[in-house]
């Protein structure tokens, strides 16, 4: 799979890796999907972007549900398994809390095994104890989290949920490298990336090489194809780190550079590591 450039910010596909079907149905929402590595552990974050520009600050609770499985891969992701495990669960938690009070599905984070469902509510009167019935009646052999506590400024969702990051290339190179690791790729080791470029002026290919180089970037091909309003086009490689914030150091890097030279950086692909199995 490639990695374009091509897409605007916040009309990414959605990727929802917990959200099931009724939590779609019960939250709308703009949905972005990245991911950050706590503890040398990939963490995804899933958050609902339309709460960054307009929070509902009448919703005051914040409430955390979480639920673990045992089936997943080494990278803490679930295989398929465990992500209907998480499905039954979070669908269970949805319906409580839909009925009990007004609520926002603001994230949705999965790290180590785990799967965390993020709400702001705006009554938690007896809220503990109905969903701890839940847990105690319908997943006693799970080991389930609870947390509910006031966060009238959204400080969680502020700093827990949307990145620092809001750039086009940032999303765009964390639903390739989501793909990744929901397959069950830890991203630890560095392997081969591939970068393509075009330009529509051949002196301008030859100094954007010339200056890659400098930078121990192989030139794979040069290629001229007339039909395209770019019709110089090289592709560079190199193997290198591919954890999420050095991705977005090397493709902030390839675009500044490429602009430069009045050129079209057009997505990058690396090699996929197979699955490890726990």
């Amino acid at each position: 799979m490639r990695s374009y450039f091509k897409k605007s910010i916040f009309l990414l596909p959605f990727i929802f890796l917990f959200a099931s079907s009724f939590q779609l149905v019960a939250q709308e929402g703009t949905w972005e999907t990245y991911l950050k590595k706590i503890d040398n552990y990939l963490m995804e974050v899933t958050v609902d972007m339309d709460l960054y520009f307009e929070r509902p600050f009448s919703y005051k609770n914040l409430v955390i549900i979480a639920s673990e499985t045992k089936h997943c891969y080494k990278n803490g992701f679930p295989k398929p398994t465990g992500l209907e495990e998480f499905y039954t669960f979070s669908d269970s938690i949805a319906l409580k809390i839909q009925k009990h009070t007004k609520n926002k599905l603001a994230g949705i984070i999965t790290y180590k095994c785990t799967g965390f469902d993020i709400y702001y509510v705006r009554d938690t009167t007896s809220l503990r104890s109905e969903i701890n019935t839940i847990f105690e009646k319908d997943f006693s052999n799970k080991q389930t989290y609870l947390t509910i506590r006031p966060d009238k400024k959204w400080f969680y969702f502020s700093k827990k949920l949307v990145p620092t990051n809001l750039s086009n290339e940032f999303f765009v190179n964390h639903e390739y490298l989501t793909e990744l690791a929901q397959g069950g790729d830890a991203l630890d080791t560095p392997r081969k990336i591939n970068h393509w470029f075009y330009f529509n002026n051949i002196k301008r290919r030859g100094k954007f090489i010339e200056k890659a180089k400098v930078f121990n970037y192989a030139i794979d091909s040069v290629v001229y194809n007339k039909e395209k309003r770019y019709p110089y086009q090289v592709l560079l490689s190199k193997k290198d780190s591919v954890h999420p914030s050095r991705i977005s150091e090397i493709t902030a890097q390839l675009l500044l550079l490429s602009k430069k030279y009045y050129g079209k950086y057009d997505g990058w692909e690396m090699e996929s590591i197979e699955k490890e199995e726990n």
